[in-house]
């Protein structure tokens, strides 16, 4: 608006010309002047302004459980509060995991300490055609504040300024609903004494610079789950079936929407048991589908929105890490699953980083990641998007990482395991470096043990036998020194089934064997003979000399297991007279070690002691460090049943301290109770029950009989026996 004021009856005060522009947006009256005397009255009627608060949120949805998740909101209010600043606050996860339900929930419920009101505005970030523009909610959140459309600003600066100007001095609330960006969040943020929740599947970390505090929300813990379910059907069902509800929250992974939904077509038929949901839902291929309403809310959908939002690089790390048939995995699986994949094989932590700013992935710290089990569902099912090729060929680099990182391992840690081919596929194998890291090592082998397991039982059903059965051998030293006894014999199984779909003998045989001495270590001496047995035919008619002779070896172990002590020495005997004809000597050292443990069963002490001796003293000289302390063990045993209890001592402490530092928890017990025994002969029973103790707690960690006899022992001694698991 421009003028020439003249003053009030328009002429020049003073003999001057005055002249002042009036520039921007005005709301009500305005008065331009140069010089006013007196008081100033308007005529005629003002245009009003519409004062009525805008009340603009949906109403609130029953929310279950997410106590602490509405405490840590009200915590950031009253921060706010306190510093007299805005409280700004981002809820981001997973699509369907209640970020709206929660922030509604908790808005409503502080209605009473913003009266000024709400605005709501559905950014659309999943929307089908476009996310809101900013431009255009700021108009409509300015006709909300009693702005005439006609007197909105044209340009996006003036509308921001004259939002900041409204809400200067009101105490409202505003909800920015499915944000897909800052840029997009940044204009529409109020001042004065607000309350701005901006929800997200992305996490957008770039609003921190803007003073806003985080909450990422995760999947509802069980029994909310079932709280919410039980809302839902609002009859008795849950309490009817209290095992079966637990099963369908559990099966839709505390996701709200799947819980919700779920419980929506259940509360549609009202005649159905819990339990026909849980069979439907059993089945991982059609989980999805039936978690669906028709014409309205979807799991599949809602995770549809967030997949068609990521860039191509993420989404084809999205669809290959559905391959992927563990439930959680290190980056380096996502460095070998994009080799191949075209120029640079793509960048696996940025693809990374884009799916966990997009809840679809979660960081579990120490180079870990996991889908949310309903997410993994999804990604397997857009991995269906690429040809039969194209998956085969990125689920096989998923195995060979498997395959060449344990298979690494297994070098460093047991180089004496006879090694056997390894059936790599073309193209580049991404593995984990350990350098000569032997405790690292192991640590990998005991971390990935799950993954480990789902990928022998992959490969064998995807069409990869040797993969299947070459990871089961790389898992050896995880299995000889950690004893996961079921892994072990499960392994065994998909291994021997898939050397046999090879028709690889001498793979047949390795897992025979392999398998076999699980069996020695669970009681199971007849299967573990019968497991010789028939790898010792296999070798002796492919004219494996060497590996039959190495047989004899496994067989005296199940015969001293069977108590059958003399056609056990027989054996290891002759596996001495064997191995020793093809120039194994560290498979004579086993067997010396063999015929020392037999020496002991029978009180031939001394024979034991020689035996013991030159074991160690071969295995030492083979670079054993493993079997050369067990037989350091045996030692210590013929020495104590000699009565030369400081010989023993010293023994049983030097392999207590090998074994310890080599990881062989199990060995590590066996020597703690010989030290026990030491000190009972001694007569010192405090320091041989706290021995005793010791022992047991390696052996329930292991989960292995021999805990009880130990147990017994301490019993034996007076006093509280060791509780299982302490």
């Amino acid at each position: 608006m421009h003028g020439s004021d003249s003053g009030c009856g328009g002429g020049p005060i003073h003999g001057r010309q005055i002249r002042n522009d009036l520039g921007g947006t005005v709301l009500g009256p305005s008065l331009q002047a140069g010089a006013v005397y007196g008081g100033i009255h308007f005529g005629g009627r003002a245009e009003p302004r519409d004062d009525r608060a805008p009340w603009q949120l949906p109403p609130a949805v029953e929310i279950a459980g997410r106590v602490a998740e509405l405490a840590a909101l009200e915590h950031l209010r009253a921060q706010a509060e306190q510093r007299g600043s805005p409280a700004l606050i981002v809820v981001s996860g997973l699509g369907g995991v209640g970020k709206t339900v929660l922030a509604l929930s908790w808005l409503h419920g502080n209605r009473s300490r913003f009266p000024d009101g709400q605005l709501y505005a559905d950014l659309g970030a999943q929307s089908p055609e476009s996310p809101a523009d900013p431009d255009q909610v700021l108009g409509g959140f300015l006709r909300a504040l009693g702005v005439p459309p006609e007197r909105i600003p044209r340009t996006p600066h003036e509308r921001v300024g004259l939002y900041r100007s409204l809400t200067a001095d009101r105490r409202m609330v505003v909800l920015l609903d499915d944000a897909v960006s800052a840029a997009q969040v940044r204009p529409l943020l109020p001042s004065g004494h607000t309350v701005a929740v901006v929800t997200s599947r992305w996490r957008l970390p770039g609003l921190s610079v803007d003073g806003f505090s985080t909450l990422h929300l995760e999947p509802m813990e069980l029994e909310d789950a079932v709280e919410l379910l039980a809302s839902t059907l609002d009859d008795d069902r849950v309490g009817r079936e209290p095992t079966e509800a637990r099963a369908l929250v559990d099966l839709c992974a505390g996701l709200p929407l799947a819980v919700r939904v779920a419980g929506a077509r259940l509360a549609a038929r009202p005649q159905h048991a819990i339990t026909t949901m849980v069979r439907a839902l059993t089945e991982e291929r059609g989980r999805l589908d039936v978690l669906a309403i028709r014409g309205d809310h979807a799991v599949r959908a809602t995770l549809d929105l967030s997949y068609r939002g990521l860039p191509d690089h993420a989404a084809l790390l999205y669809r290959r890490l559905g391959l992927h048939p563990g439930t959680d995995f290190r980056s380096g699986v996502a460095t070998a699953v994009l080799a191949g994949s075209g120029p640079g094989d793509g960048d696996a932590t940025a693809s990374l980083d884009l799916l966990i700013d997009a809840s679809l992935l979660s960081d579990e710290g120490g180079d870990r990641y996991r889908f949310h089990d309903l997410v993994r569902l999804h990604a397997a099912a857009q991995a269906e998007q690429d040809t039969p090729d194209v998956r085969a060929a990125a689920l096989r680099r998923i195995l060979d990482h498997y395959l060449a990182t344990a298979t690494r391992a297994e070098e460093i840690l047991e180089p004496h395991h006879r090694s056997l081919p390894r059936d790599l596929g073309p193209g580049p194998v991404a593995a984990e470096d350990f350098g000569d890291d032997g405790p690292g090592a192991l640590k990998w082998l005991e971390v990935e043990r799950l993954n480990l397991m789902a990928a022998v039982r992959c490969a064998r059903r995807a069409g990869f036998p040797a993969t299947a059965w070459q990871l089961v051998d790389a898992m050896w030293p995880l299995f000889i020194r950690r004893k996961y006894h079921e892994d072990w014999r499960a392994a065994h199984e998909e291994g021997l089934a898939a050397a046999q779909a090879c028709g690889d003998p001498a793979a047949e045989a390795r897992m025979l064997t392999s398998g076999g001495i699980g069996e020695l270590d669970t009681g199971g001496h007849a299967d573990a003979l019968e497991k010789f047995s028939r790898a010792a035919a296999i070798l002796r008619d492919t004219g494996d000399g060497l590996g039959f002779a190495r047989t004899f070896n496994y067989r005296g172990l199940a015969y001293q297991g069977l108590g059958r002590l003399a056609e056990a020495a027989r054996c290891f005997e002759q596996a001495v007279a064997e191995c020793s004809r093809y120039g194994d000597a560290r498979a004579c050292g086993l067997a010396r070690l063999n015929l020392a443990e037999v020496a002991i069963a029978t009180d031939r002490y001394r024979d034991a002691d020689a035996h013991a001796s030159a074991a160690r003293e071969i295995l030492l000289e083979q670079q054993d460090p493993y079997n050369a302390a067990r037989a350091t063990v045996l030692l210590g045993r013929a020495q104590l049943a000699l009565g030369r209890y400081d010989a023993a001592e010293g023994h049983l402490d030097r392999a207590c301290a090998d074994l310890s530092q080599l990881a062989a928890r199990h060995e590590v017990a066996r020597a703690l109770e010989a030290l026990g025994e030491v000190a009972e002969r001694r007569g010192l029973p405090e320091v041989a029950r706290t021995r005793y103790q010791e022992a047991v707690r390696l052996y329930d960690a292991l989960r292995v009989p021999a805990a009880e006899s130990t147990r017994a022992r301490i019993e034996r001694l007076g006093g509280p026996p060791a509780a299982e698991g302490t």
